[in-house]
């Protein structure tokens, strides 16, 4: 059981940390809350479906279309709907919440309301320590982690990751040193929104594609990035993989309780912020956001 507990809990955690990693940048950079973010993840989800199912693609052929098509999306509904409001925050909830319900109805709507299942990337399975481990888990894991480190690179060691992380701390001072603010907001939306796309390709084949999909990711999601101190890349990292573990040790230890994996998780997120309000990164995120 714990050999099967960790491998679960880490493909679980990876894919949280790449919605929460995207969901954390947004926030950070942008100050605003975007409802809508998980939805990228279940149209990126859909568009597999869509072009492996339906248009007879190679789902390893439908993954650049995919993830380009969600992008654009993401960039798109940010520049048409969100910039504009962006420092209005109650006002960028409630166009993220209507955008998130208008994905939803398109997906029901184009695809019907029942779950359906996108083709494997690949096949077969690997045994570690007495478990089978097939390897579009291991694929999906190491998806993961490729992209995160290639996040954190972006962030650390390139022109742009600068640019991200000195409107993150200050956006009048940024401009004022020359930094197109409204353009750095434009690609983090554009990279969060890929990051959300790239965690909906990989779980396509694991998990069921429907219309809902988006919504136990967000409730976690956010979560998450509370938990870890809002805004804190590091922070949204490792608390997706605290609450991811605690899900699985539910549905591993009580299976009758599976059902109520979500909510131990969030009260695992209260218990800690009771003695920590600030998050697991919050004081190093008030000194440095990213």
């Amino acid at each position: 059981m714990l050999e099967s507990i960790i491998v679960q809990g880490l493909i679980r955690g990876g894919v949280y940390a790449l919605l929460a990693v995207g969901f954390s940048l947004i926030f950070g950079v942008a100050r605003m809350i975007n409802l809508a973010h998980t939805c990228f993840y279940m149209l990126a989800a859909y568009a597999i479906y869509y072009l492996a199912n339906r248009l007879g693609l190679s789902p390893a052929l439908s993954v650049i279309p995919a993830l380009v098509a969600t992008t654009l999306i993401g960039v798109g509904t940010y520049k048409v709907f969100i910039d504009r409001v962006r420092e209005h925050h109650v006002t960028v909830l409630l166009i993220t919440l209507a955008l998130a319900m208008v994905f939803q109805e398109s997906m029901v709507l184009a695809f019907s309301s029942e779950p359906l299942g996108a083709p494997s990337f690949v096949s077969g399975y690997w045994q570690v320590a007495g478990v089978k481990v097939s390897y579009k888990e291991l694929l999906t894991f190491g998806t993961a982690v490729v992209v995160l480190i290639g996040v954190w690179a972006l962030l650390t060691h390139t022109r742009l990751g600068i640019a991200i992380r000195a409107t993150a701390q200050d956006s009048e001072v940024a401009n004022l040193m020359g930094i197109n603010v409204s353009r750095v907001l434009l690609v983090t939306m554009g990279i969060a929104a890929a990051l959300a796309a790239i965690a909906g390709i990989v779980v396509a084949p694991m998990w069921s594609v429907e219309p809902r999909m988006w919504t136990h990711p967000l409730v976690m999601v956010m979560a998450i990035v509370v938990l870890g101190g809002l805004g804190s890349v590091k922070g949204s990292f490792i608390g997706a993989f605290v609450l991811a573990f605690v899900e699985v040790l539910v549905v591993f230890i009580r299976p009758e309780f599976a059902f109520l994996r979500g909510p131990v998780a969030l009260l695992v997120m209260v218990v800690i912020l009771l003695f920590r309000p600030e998050g697991l990164f919050g004081v190093a995120f008030e000194e440095e956001r990213l």
